[in-house]
């Protein structure tokens, strides 16, 4: 195979990577633009997604996209009412304090993995995808379905965009963001949208992965390396920033697919923690964060 034809592979699958990091890194980055919290769980949502998608298509029988298409609406429902249930048992009782809500975070990180141990098992499970045709390229054929998920998270995307700039309720997240107190002298119940913004942030973790979850098996320990990616993201693009979130995310997504094709995997996250890092000395707001004052 030329060179050409390895970039462009290598290329697909950065993109397949940077839609899983821009839908995951944008529900962190929309719970700490707006709540201002940390969720170190995020991870835990993520696998939790995939196990339930897992859960939902071996229990629809017929064609594999029936049981796709339901694991896609069912599971980030599930695991919404898993994040709201968390927001209010847990997080609202701390006052949302940055560093009582971390440690929160962390234990309910172990708490969801444990429980998926325990009921789901520690064996990684494969979900069949919803079709299996392939694109033939030039240099070679390549999935159909790994297209489908860049598409479908690129309207992902542009809805969540959508909801937060020409709706009410993103306005109401909006103004939540900027200033708690004067949203509360205003009427708006910062405490039920807090609540329901981590419960989106957490879905549109669960849509990554489903979306993945055919292409990687679903496994207990499957939140970690997302996780740190997504963190890595949020970092690069800057706290809060929706738009440095996506650009970071193609960023990350494409030198990982890259260089994990052309060198090493191990490599692709050295690269990534080096970027990290620059940007950490050099502009710690972030590409597109705004300076503290």
């Amino acid at each position: 195979m030329s060179f050409s034809a390895i970039l462009l592979l290598a290329t697909l699958e950065g993109l397949v990577t940077a839609a899983m990091l821009a839908l995951m890194a944008l529900g962190l980055s929309l719970v700490f633009g707006v709540m201002r919290v940390v969720n170190v769980a995020h991870g835990e949502f993520f696998m939790l997604g995939a196990i339930l998608a897992w859960a939902v298509t071996t229990a629809i029988g017929g064609h594999p996209a029936l049981g796709f298409v339901a694991a896609l609406i069912v599971a980030p429902l599930l695991v919404g009412g898993v994040a709201l249930a968390s927001e209010r048992l847990v997080l609202r009782r701390l006052q949302y304090e940055p560093e009582a809500t971390i440690v929160a975070t962390i234990g309910m990180l172990y708490i969801i993995q444990q429980v998926a141990l325990t009921f789901y098992g520690p064996d990684a499970r494969p979900v069949v995808a919803p079709f299996t045709w392939r694109v033939t390229l030039p240099w070679f054929g390549y999935s159909g379905y790994k297209l489908a998920v860049i598409g479908f998270s690129i309207v992902m995307l542009i809805a969540t965009w959508l909801v937060l700039t020409r709706t009410k309720a993103g306005l109401v997240m909006r103004a939540t963001q900027y200033d708690r107190e004067t949203a509360q002298s205003f009427g708006i119940p910062v405490d039920r949208v807090y609540a329901w913004v981590f419960a989106l942030g957490a879905m549109l973790a669960a849509v990554a992965a489903v979306l993945i979850v055919p292409i990687q098996q679903a496994h207990y320990l499957m939140g970690h390396d997302p996780l740190l990616l997504s963190f890595i993201v949020v970092i690069i693009g800057g706290l809060g920033s929706l738009r440095g979130t996506l650009v970071a995310a193609l960023l990350i997504g494409l030198s990982d697919g890259i260089i994990s094709v052309f060198f090493s995997p191990t490599l692709a996250k050295i690269v990534a923690t080096a970027i990290v890092a620059l940007v950490l000395v050099f502009r710690p707001q972030g590409l597109f964060g705004a300076k503290q004052r």
